[in-house]
């Protein structure tokens, strides 16, 4: 067990290490028989909010005339140096004492020790292991829970505590598993990451309630899953979530295209809290040509219940809101000089009268008979061919076709008209998914992928509705 100790307590401005600040730090330090203990409030140089006030006890009067960090980060820097830094939560601890060291353009490194993962090691039937269940089960003495060096005290006596009652062959066991594993959250059991397999996949974080607050996906889950509580020290996310998660669950694939597309799923159907890219756009729309006369095309805005997106044709863009969609004609309309009133932009004044582009030389006058409205539709056409969508290129239902030689699996990802059915590994799987049929909304982030995997022509390909094999590249446009 290291016998240079330093036992860590702070409070800050608010939660976030990467802008909120320290406003007061406790230490004790201990070396053999030797205990010193320090402490100092902090003028974070900024103001405390108000329920921070509340809830720490410490008020932007009492930190004015207060040291800033730099002028104390030499005496704590003497303090924590070669020592085993201690404290409950001491990811937190740790990441903000860090932050600030960064702030200085000085480096902190320092072996890390959080007495709550400890407590739930040596102590799994209990079910709080917070500092104030601590006091309550040990009869710790507390003499003022506002000040930090009471707190940095208190997990000091926890540890004697241990000692005493576990003795040291048993705690200098825990200690050596947890250094020696990569930091996991408190609340998660250590031993998890051996648990989930290094293959592709896709994970779910869980918080309390059971709420599902994140779901990712990897082709190297163990891995990406350890990245995300590696990272926590440097990301507010990565923070959030290790403070928020109480269980992780996993569903494994057979490959990159299905841990894809069934995150993309899982998003939309379960909106996790952390999760923003990859939302359902549930005002999904596209841009329509339709001719109103000979020679004559308008754009008309056409949502998911006007048309089939996935074998319609003359379909041009697909954006998560109808003021996306007229913000990116409007766009357009500027670059190539094409008349608002024609696209339907703007209303004309009155009959005959041009545009109000037109009278600035922004629209070459298709409005007022200037330009030929052949000519127009030809450029507005020409304009928006980069946005336009694939056409499903097949009589029927595919199905996608992964396999892990070295797991000797197979996958079908099961796609008709551009929307994903579901993923099977058997031929009843696809049978049951093929009944399902339309179930299946058009989702803009799944035909993004589709594309992109169709386009590379690297996975085999089946035509589901007479099994028929083909394996051909298909030239399909690039994703929008």
């Amino acid at each position: 067990m290291a016998d240079r100790l330093a036992f860590v307590a702070l409070k800050t401005t608010g939660p976030n290490p990467l802008r909120d600040r320290i406003t007061e730090l406790g230490v004790v330090t201990v070396e053999g028989d030797r205990v010193a203990t320090w402490s100092t409030l902090i003028n974070p140089q900024r103001s405390i909010p108000e329920y921070i006030e509340q809830l720490t006890g410490i008020r932007n009067e009492q930190v004015i005339a207060a040291p800033a960090f730099a002028e104390v980060a030499e005496a704590l820097g003497d303090r924590l140096h070669g020592r085993l830094l201690v404290a409950h939560h001491a990811r937190f601890a740790y990441a903000f004492v860090r932050s600030e060291y960064r702030r200085l353009g000085q480096a902190f490194r320092a072996d890390l020790l959080c007495t709550v993962r400890l407590s739930r090691r040596l102590f799994p039937e209990r079910e709080s292991h917070s500092l104030g269940s601590l006091i309550i089960r040990y009869g710790l003495g507390a003499n003022d829970r506002e000040r930090s060096l009471s707190d940095a005290d208190l997990i000091w006596q926890f540890w004697r505590r241990l000692l005493r009652e576990r003795g040291e062959t048993v705690v200098n066991d825990a200690i050596r598993q947890q250094l020696r594993r990569p930091g996991l959250p408190p609340q998660l059991a250590p031993e998890l990451l051996d648990e989930i397999p290094d293959s592709p996949g896709v994970y779910r974080f869980y918080g309390e309630g059971d709420a599902l607050l994140y779901v990712g996906k990897s082709i190297h889950l163990r891995q990406r899953v350890r990245s995300h509580f590696a990272s926590d020290l440097r990301a507010y996310k990565e923070m959030r979530l290790t403070q928020e998660v109480r269980r992780i669950d996993w569903q494994q694939t057979v490959g990159e295209l299905g841990a894809l597309l069934l995150e993309s799923r899982l998003i939309k159907e379960s909106q996790p809290i952390h999760n923003r890219r990859l939302r359902r756009a549930s005002e999904l729309c596209t841009w329509q040509l339709a001719q109103v006369a000979e020679g004559d095309y308008r754009p008309r805005l056409a949502s998911g219940n006007d048309c089939d997106f996935g074998p319609a044709e003359a379909l041009f863009g697909l954006f998560a809101s109808r003021r996306e969609a007229i913000d990116t004609l409007r766009a357009i309309a500027t670059e190539q000089a094409l008349c608002p009133i024609i696209l339907g932009l703007e209303k004309p004044v009155q009959p005959g009268r041009p545009c109000f582009a037109h009278q600035v030389n922004k629209c070459r006058g298709a409005c007022a008979g200037k330009e030929a409205i052949g000519l127009h539709s030809a450029r507005l056409h020409a304009a928006l061919l980069p946005l336009q969508l694939a056409t499903w290129p097949y009589p029927g239902a595919i199905g996608l076709v992964e396999r892990d030689e070295r797991r000797n699996l197979e996958e079908v990802h099961v796609v008709h008209a551009w929307r994903y059915l579901g993923s099977a590994r058997s031929d009843a799987g696809i049978d049951a998914l093929l009944h399902q049929g339309t179930a299946a909304r058009f989702d803009r982030d799944t035909y993004r992928l589709l594309v992109t995997h169709l386009g590379k022509g690297q996975l085999q390909l089946r035509l589901l509705h007479d099994e028929a094999r083909i394996s051909k590249r298909i030239s399909l446009p690039r994703p929008l």
